[in-house]
């Protein structure tokens, strides 16, 4: 009769070591870049946290002041502008998060609720904008503020289309991500702003700017190529920013006609 031969403890913790290193092989193997890699697994989660940081540090600098504790007070649709806008980056941070953890039908769901939020930004921004240039020019008697209109009315064009053409391609994940977030960088200009050097220098744009191209360096690194929604966005992003910051800077005298019809 014949003796079955068991495995030795030396071939039983070979075995083991090999199955160990198999699985750290795998887990090592796991890429940074690429698809499937970290960069394309968390990208717009971590921006959806890097752009909250940015808005909590610009305008920590300013909204005491300005809305909390102001020497003058401010027009009541500030606080609701400043809802409504926080509650867009909170909204941008729930997205990204429900996509990163697979719940896709939550986030086609909570989707059509931020079509309705951004529906009202748009209105909402001009509005402000043109109660906050009053209040500025009136009450504390700043020079600038009609002119400075530009600015504000570039971002909600901006922030609108993008948003628009979001919905319209919601079916097409790679067209409508990309444009939700150009849309979101868009808002940035605000937070920069309250940076004075950057406002000083007309650099709250280049920042913002800054924060589309790391979607430019996403692609090239997971897909080694840039998506066609940056090759026609930037440029366009781009000559509406300077348009705006010379209607702001020059104060051309047509732009003076409109803002002065606008202001009354």
């Amino acid at each position: 009769m014949e003796v079955p031969v068991q495995p030795s403890m030396s071939t039983v913790n070979a075995e083991r070591v090999r199955a160990v290193v198999s699985a750290e092989k795998k887990l090592g193997a796991t890429p940074v870049t690429g698809r499937n890699g970290f960069v394309q697994r968390y990208f717009y989660l971590a921006m959806s946290l890097l752009l909250a940081a940015i808005v909590v540090d610009g305008f920590k600098r300013t909204v005491n002041d300005n809305l909390f504790h102001p020497a003058v007070p401010r027009p009541f649709i500030l606080w609701i502008h400043a809802s409504v806008f926080a509650g867009w980056v909170i909204f941008f941070i729930c997205q990204s998060t429900l996509v990163r953890i697979r719940k896709v039908s939550w986030h086609r769901s909570i989707g059509w609720f931020g079509a309705g939020l951004a529906t009202v930004m748009v209105p909402l921004g001009v509005t402000t904008a043109i109660i906050m240039a009053r209040f500025d020019t009136v009450q504390l008697h700043q020079t600038g503020a009609d002119a400075f209109l530009s600015i504000p009315f570039y971002d909600m064009i901006a922030f609108g289309v993008s948003i628009a053409l979001a919905i319209y391609w919601r079916t097409k994940p790679e067209l409508h991500r990309r444009l939700i977030f150009i849309a979101t960088c868009g808002l940035m200009d605000a937070a920069f702003g309250r940076f004075d050097y950057l406002f000083d220098h007309n650099l709250f744009f280049p920042c913002l700017d800054l924060l589309i191209l790391l979607g430019v360096a996403r692609d090239l690194l997971v897909d080694r190529r840039v998506h066609k929604v940056y090759l026609y966005a930037l440029p366009l992003l781009i000559v509406g920013q300077s348009l705006a910051l010379y209607m702001w800077r020059s104060n051309p005298s047509w732009w003076q006609g409109i803002t002065h019809a606008i202001l009354g």
